[in-house]
C-alpha cells in the first residue's frame, strides 16, 4: 500500500551552526531529535516541513546539577537543579521531587526549522534557517513543539504547542504564502495538546482537533466500550483565535484496544469525498513512554463530532526499525514511536510526514485506496 517511505531528515542534517540558540548559549550542544514535522505544499508545488529541532546539552549534568536551557528576552540561559532532587527515568524530560504537584524540566530546548522538499516529497531542496521560529515570548521559554500546518482559505494556520513554567499552551502562527509565519499569541490555554485546525471550514466556521490534558480523569461506567484518559475534542471558531468546545466527545480510546492507553491528533483532517480524513495516534501502555502507533478515522462533512468509520485495530504507521537501522546509535526511546503530523495530496496517494522515533522525519506515500 505504500510506494515511498523513508527518512528524508534526519538529527545530522540540521547545522548547528546556525542554531538560534548560538547567538547566546555558550555551551556545547547537540541535536536529540529533529522530527515531528509540520506539513504544507507551498505555493510553488514544492513541500514545506516545519521540523522539531530539540537541541540539548551535550553535558546536561554539572556538579551535581541537571541544567535546563531557557529563553529570556535577553538570550538563553541555563537553569540547574540539584540531580538529587530530581528523576530522570524518562529520557526527555526529568521530574522534581518532593513537591505537592508533579513538575517537570526538559533535557532539551525545541525550535522550528522549515525544510523545503521536492513536489513529491522525497528529497531536500533547502533548509531555511533564516526562517527557523524559536521562542518569542515567556509562554515559549522551554520551547516550540510540533507544528500542524493547516492550508484554509489561502491563508496557512500553523498551531504549535508552547512551553513554559507559565503554561504548557497551544500557540497559533499565520502566514500568506507558507513559508513566513507570524505569531498570533495563544489560542488555548494550559495543557491542551495537539490543537490541529481542519483544511477548510465547516459551516463557515474553523474547527479544530482538541486534546486537554488533566491530573485526574473520571471512569465510564462498567459496560462502556470507553477507556478513560486523554482523548481527541473538538471546537470552532469564527477567526482561529477564540474557540468553543463541541459539547459531543470526539474520538475516545477503547477498551481493550491498543490505544487504551491514550490517542490524541496527527495530521489535519482533511477533506474527501467520503468526510473529513483523519489521521491521529494511539498509545498503547509500555515501560515509560509506551507504543505509538498511527490510525486513522473519517468525520462526517457537516458534523465532524459524527464518526463514519474508525480504524483503531489496524495500524495505519507503525514504527519501522529498518528506517533508523543507520542512526540506530542515536536512538534513545526504550519503545517503538511514529508519530504521524502532516498529509497532503499527491494525486493517487497521500503524502504523510510523521516522525519516527523522536529522532528523524519520515515521508510515506499511502495509496488513497487505503481509506476505501
Amino acid at each position: 500500500m505504500t510506494s515511498f517511505d523513508r527518512l528524508v531528515f534526519r538529527p545530522s542534517d540540521v547545522d548547528l551552526r546556525r542554531s538560534p540558540l548560538r547567538a547566546s548559549l555558550d555551551a556545547p550542544t547537540h541535536v536529540l531529535g529533529a522530527f515531528n514535522p509540520g506539513l504544507t505544499r507551498l505555493p510553488s508545488g514544492n513541500f514545506l516541513l516545519m521540523v522539531r529541532v530539540a537541541e540539548a546539552l551535550d553535558e546536561p549534568v554539572s556538579n551535581g546539577q541537571v541544567r535546563a536551557i531557557r529563553w529570556t528576552r535577553d538570550g538563553y540561559v541555563l537553569d540547574s537543579h540539584p540531580l538529587g532532587a530530581v528523576s530522570m527515568t524518562d529520557p526527555r524530560q526529568f521530574a522534581l521531587l518532593g513537591g505537592p504537584h508533579r513538575l517537570l524540566g526538559l533535557t532539551s530546548l525545541s525550535w522550528l526549522l522549515p525544510v523545503e522538499l521536492t513536489s513529491d516529497g522525497r528529497e531536500i531542496v533547502a533548509v531555511h534557517y533564516d526562517r527557523a521560529i524559536e521562542p518569542a515570548a515567556s509562554y515559549q521559554e522551554y520551547g516550540v513543539e510540533d507544528a500542524r500546518i493547516s492550508k484554509i482559505d489561502e491563508r496557512w494556520y500553523m498551531t504549535t504547542c508552547s512551553v513554559s513554567a507559565e503554561r504548557h499552551c497551544s500557540t497559533l502562527h499565520v502566514s500568506d504564502d507558507g513559508m513566513h509565519y507570524a505569531l498570533s499569541g495563544i489560542v488555548l490555554d494550559h495543557q491542551n495538546k495537539d490543537m490541529i485546525l481542519f483544511e477548510g471550514k465547516v459551516g463557515g466556521r474553523f474547527v479544530a482537533l482538541t486534546r486537554p490534558l488533566g491530573e485526574v480523569y473520571f471512569a465510564y461506567p462498567e459496560g462502556s466500550p470507553y477507556a478513560g484518559g486523554p482523548s481527541i475534542h473538538l471546537a470552532a471558531s469564527p477567526d482561529a483565535l477564540h474557540w468553543k468546545p463541541f459539547d459531543q466527545p470526539g474520538i475516545r480510546a477503547r477498551k481493550g484496544s491498543t490505544s487504551s492507553m491514550k490517542v490524541g491528533g496527527g495530521s489535519p483532517p482533511i477533506r474527501t469525498d467520503a468526510g473529513w480524513l483523519a489521521i491521529y495516534h494511539g498509545v498503547e501502555a509500555r515501560e515509560t513512554v509506551g507504543i505509538y502507533r498511527s490510525f486513522w478515522a473519517m468525520l462526517d462533512l457537516e458534523d465532524p463530532s459524527r464518526i463514519l468509520r474508525l480504524e483503531d485495530d489496524t495500524p495505519l504507521l507503525e514504527a519501522d526499525p529498518e528506517l533508523t537501522r543507520s542512526i540506530a546509535d542515536q536512538m534513545y526511546l526504550p519503545t517503538p514511536v511514529v508519530f504521524t503530523t502532516g498529509i497532503a495530496d499527491g494525486g493517487d496517494h497521500y503524502v504523510v510526514a510523521s516522525g519516527e522515533a523522536d529522532l528523524a522525519c519520515r515521508i510515506t506515500h499511502i495509496a488513497k485506496t487505503r481509506f476505501s
